[in-house]
């Protein structure tokens, strides 16, 4: 009756775990507004916030809100364009394809994107301080 049992936890604890999906491997790459322009190739660089009217955090809010910011993409240290990008939930997909174009082949399969700090009740975000972070996996 033992054996049986113990038969019995051991099969549904495998069958139970093997269930569970595997976790992804998710890496991020920053993207500041720092200007580093000597490298070939695609780079973005995040110009500024032009406008950010996320609910901060701390706050209840009808609206989630959105942040909308200037990114410029350069080609051998010369501009290709200038995009002011609109980040929220509606606009996830197309944030997405856009970033794909330029970034490196193994950073193309992006999971979220998001601009950074989020905002806190009662702190004022300096500009300089924003970044955008893209999570992709690997």
């Amino acid at each position: 009756m033992k054996k049986s049992l113990l038969l019995f936890l051991v099969l549904f604890n495998t069958l139970a775990f093997a269930q569970a999906t595997p976790k992804e491997n998710i890496k991020h790459v920053k993207i500041t507004q720092k200007k580093c322009l000597k490298k070939s190739g695609y780079q973005i660089v995040f110009k500024e916030v032009v406008n950010d009217s996320r609910c901060p955090e701390g706050v209840t809010c009808v609206w989630a809100g959105e942040a909308s910011a200037v990114v410029s993409v350069y080609k051998d240290s010369k501009l290709v364009e200038d995009n002011t990008m609109v980040f929220s939930m509606k606009n996830m997909e197309e944030n997405k394809k856009w970033f794909s174009k330029y970034l490196p082949e193994k950073q193309r399969k992006i999971k979220n994107i998001g601009v950074f700090p989020y905002p806190k009740q009662g702190v004022v975000v300096d500009k300089k301080d924003y970044y955008i972070k893209i999570g992709y996996i690997k």
